[in-house]
């Protein structure tokens, strides 16, 4: 397979990493994706999903999302509203932030298709260790933005691709869920789509913030 149409922006993407699967890269928004004839099927996906054991009660666990969640914590009022989009087999990130006193909802195709929390907007939204497995992340970045309030706030936990020369031995791109990986510039991408204020925290961690009067500060 030697192109196809990026799925985030449609422009054209050419091989970049061949090993058990295809992996392209976009030449405008520098998404490097895995082509759609090679993504599994939805079933193998779930039973992936099915063997992490992440939970509450895992401290180092929680100590990784609190590289995205205390920073975004800081900036929201008490009590303000937000979703744990992805939220998976054991949801986390929605009770940590409940725990800090925000009102939560969880969504997640297999694990909590709510799809009435879908209809909802939210102060914030939470991806942690989701977007890497958008099939189409055109829609769905543009299904976060809907479900944003003005001036809210989209916080993304991911592994983001600093490196390409590393790409070979990185084991994010092992995971046969995994199949849209990021560089910081397909970061500033996304966010001049939308019209989003990006803010790296760390390598991992990333807030987008909506514009208009909202709730963060």
């Amino acid at each position: 397979m030697d192109g196809a149409a990026c799925p985030l922006c449609g422009g054209g993407a050419g091989p970049f990493h061949r090993s058990d699967r295809v992996f392209l890269r976009c030449g405008t928004c520098a998404l490097t994706f895995v082509p759609e004839a090679q993504h599994a099927e939805p079933s193998a996906e779930r039973a992936r999903y099915e063997t992490h054991r992440n939970s509450p009660g895992d401290a180092g666990y929680r100590a990784f999302l609190d590289r995205l969640l205390a920073p975004l914590s800081a900036r929201l009022p008490p009590g303000a509203r937000g979703l744990d989009y992805g939220s998976g087999p054991g949801p986390t990130a929605s009770v940590m932030m409940r725990e800090r006193g925000f009102v939560m909802r969880d969504y997640d195709p297999f694990f909590a298709p709510d799809e009435a929390a879908l209809r909802e907007a939210y102060s914030f939204v939470v991806c942690t260790e989701v977007i890497e497995h958008f099939r189409r992340p055109a829609e769905n970045f543009q299904h976060l933005d809907a479900l944003l309030e003005p001036g809210g706030a989209l916080g993304v936990l991911t592994g983001v691709l600093e490196d390409d020369a590393a790409f070979a031995s990185w084991w994010y791109h092992r995971d046969v869920t995994h199949i849209a990986f990021y560089r910081p510039e397909t970061l500033a991408w996304i966010a001049k789509r939308f019209g989003w204020t990006l803010e790296r925290l760390s390598r991992d961690a990333a807030l987008f913030l909506k514009p208009g009067r909202g709730l963060c500060v």
